[in-house]
């Protein structure tokens, strides 16, 4: 299974005017000189004062652009107004197919005025603001005009408890928090004010509550913010926390991870435009919500710092229909579009009947983001999505990595299931324990030897978390917790979390080898996989199967998966047992929780759940 037989070619019309037409000229360019490649990338956006240093290295703290002074909010908005003052910069649908649109004109006056009425209510450079909304407008503003006067944003996931929220803002020591009255999912109106005030209702240190829509009386309207006195965008470090992102930890409490400005906004701004090979005129279409680093990342401030429309789909994937992503690229001509792949293998589960009728002509370049993707959910991808016409792009990055790291771009051949190559500028070896690097074709540890520009700077107030991230693996580098395998052409793949690693009898496998044998199965949309304590063998394991649409549970389909799955990865990787499932524990950033499945298997406590949708 670990061996891609396909390779898939950049269709020539996606070749014609990709911008880079060498990826290994630049990227070696980018290895050999990383910090002149980066200086002049950083060079390509605006800076109230030069940097004087690009890289102050000191395992394993890294600073980036030393000295020098900029503002991502200005990036984003000011820097952009001339070339594209009324281009749309957002086009935002809700469940019932109602749009509004706003430019980069109008986003820059309300983001100006939101962040002068923050500064009316006493918020400085530093402080920490709460942000618990749905993927909004109103969303976005609240992040840019923080940012806009170096306060820090801590973004929440508008689906997460009362008692997940408290932690986060408890953490942060958040001295506002913006809401809004309530979200709309499913046809469902959900009170996230409510939540709020739960969660605020014994900390005394914030200040504020912000909330779009009906605001009570004893609370700040958004919108009246909104007409507060416009100010200019502050002058900031290059080093100076731009946000705090909380990430599930297997245990224990969320990881605070925080990211600082200059590097951060170099890190995003490449990528978004080579990753994507994004063209001015393109419509862009990520569907991460902002409460997750891919709706930081490529939601709001890659797209913005390249002056792109973005459309925005609120709400469920497949509410009110299983069309509707579709449907919204119809309609707006979108070009790129970015997605998970639990999206993909919900849509594989419906077949491709639902997409008959529907434009997708429009589409140049697709990508996934989260979960590693399966060959056969990157096949049907390309096949019925695509249409056999678009560049495929995988990307594996992390919250902590802040941008990509492991992606193909448009312009070099794909493999189905596989990452791609390393990005410009990072350097990634697969290791055994000991930190020595592997030959091809053999799984190992996933690590990253060279500091980068968007890397993570700590975690918020807990800098002995920050520092495990180094010091699991000998050689000073970075680990990053994956399982992974290189081929001879130097394409990665990603097998999974390490502390997914299955050990059977003294073997070990990777859960992304099982689960994709049971995907390749005509009859099997989705399937986790984990270990399951046994006397003898140590571990046994245990498959958690969704069915295609069209098939039904059963003992002979058990046996059959079974035998399946045998003759796919040979006798080592012997089902043993099988439990047909109609979800699986999933984030909301749609990746598999099967330390939830580990946990419940073995009669453990299940720890930390607030990042978990279901």
């Amino acid at each position: 299974m670990l061996k891609v037989e396909q390779t898939f070619y950049p269709p020539q019309r996606v070749l014609q005017k990709a911008q880079v037409q060498d990826f290994e000229a630049l990227y070696q360019k980018s290895i050999s000189d990383p910090e002149g490649f980066w200086s002049s990338v950083a060079k390509e956006l605006f800076w109230f004062e030069p940097f004087d240093r690009v890289l102050e290295w000191n395992f394993p703290r890294a600073k980036w652009f030393l000295n020098g002074k900029t503002n991502i909010s200005y990036n984003c908005l000011d820097r952009n107004l001339n070339d594209f003052r009324n281009k749309v910069a957002y086009i935002i649908v809700d469940e019932d197919g109602n749009e509004s649109k706003i430019t980069f004109g109008e986003l820059k006056n309300l983001v100006s005025s939101f962040a002068g009425g923050l500064l009316s209510l006493g918020v400085k450079k530093g402080d920490r603001v709460c942000i618990y909304m749905p993927s909004s407008i109103e969303a976005i503003i609240a992040m840019l005009a923080c940012a806009r006067i170096g306060a820090v944003h801590s973004v929440v996931f508008a689906g997460f408890s009362h008692q997940a929220l408290k932690t986060r803002i408890e953490d942060a020591l958040a001295k506002v928090v913006i809401t809004s009255s309530y979200i709309k999912r499913r046809g469902k109106q959900i009170d996230t004010l409510g939540v709020v005030l739960e969660a605020t209702k014994e900390l005394n240190f914030v200040k504020h509550i912000i909330v779009s829509g009906k605001c009570p009386e004893n609370l700040i309207s958004f919108e009246s913010l909104l007409k507060s006195n416009p100010v200019e965008a502050s002058s900031v470090d290059s080093e100076d926390p731009l946000f705090i992102l909380y990430t599930s930890g297997t245990t224990g409490k969320p990881k605070g991870i925080l990211h600082t400005t200059g590097g951060y906004m170099t890190g995003v701004y490449l990528s978004t435009k080579l990753t994507f090979d994004l063209d001015k005129n393109d419509i862009y279409f990520c569907t991460a919500d902002v409460g997750w680093i891919t709706g930081h990342s490529y939601l709001v401030y890659g797209p913005l710092l390249n002056g792109i429309t973005s459309v925005i789909a609120q709400g469920a994937p497949d509410y009110p229909s299983i069309r509707r992503w579709f449907e919204i690229i119809e309609r707006y001509g979108v070009n790129v579009f970015y997605t998970a792949p639990t999206a993909i293998r919900m849509f594989m589960r419906h077949g491709e009947g639902f997409l008959k009728g529907i434009d997708l002509s429009s589409l140049r370049v697709i990508g996934t983001v989260g979960e590693p993707i399966n060959p056969e959910a990157w096949l049907w991808y390309y096949k019925n999505v695509g249409l056999e016409r678009c560049a495929v792009v995988d990307t594996w990055w992390q919250t902590e990595t802040g941008a990509h790291m492991i992606t193909t771009i448009p312009s070099y051949p794909a493999k189905p299931g596989m990452a791609g190559k390393p990005y410009f500028g990072i350097e990634a070896k697969v290791v055994d324990e000991e930190g020595k690097e592997l030959p091809p074709d053999t799984p190992g540890y996933l690590v990253i030897t060279k500091p980068w520009p968007s890397m993570f700077r700590d975690c918020f107030n807990e800098p002995n978390r920050y520092q495990e991230y180094f010091s699991i693996i000998p050689g000073n580098v970075y680990f990053t917790g994956d399982i992974a395998v290189r081929d001879q052409d130097g394409y990665i793949m990603i097998l999974g979390r390490a502390d997914d690693v299955l050990k059977v009898a003294g073997h070990r496998i990777g859960t992304m080898e099982v689960e994709s044998a049971l995907v390749s199965h005509p009859a099997v949309a989705e399937a986790a996989v984990v270990g399951k304590p046994h006397e003898v063998k140590g571990e046994v394991i245990k498959a958690f199967v969704i069915l295609r649409e069209g098939h039904l549970p059963s003992e002979e389909l058990s046996k059959e998966l079974k035998n399946h799955v045998r003759n796919v990865l040979g006798a080592v990787a012997v089902i043993e047992e099988v439990e047909f499932v109609q979800k699986l524990p999933k984030t909301r950033s749609g990746k598999i929780m099967r330390r939830i499945l580990r946990a419940i298997e073995k009669g453990q406590d299940v720890g930390d759940t607030s990042t978990l949708e279901d």
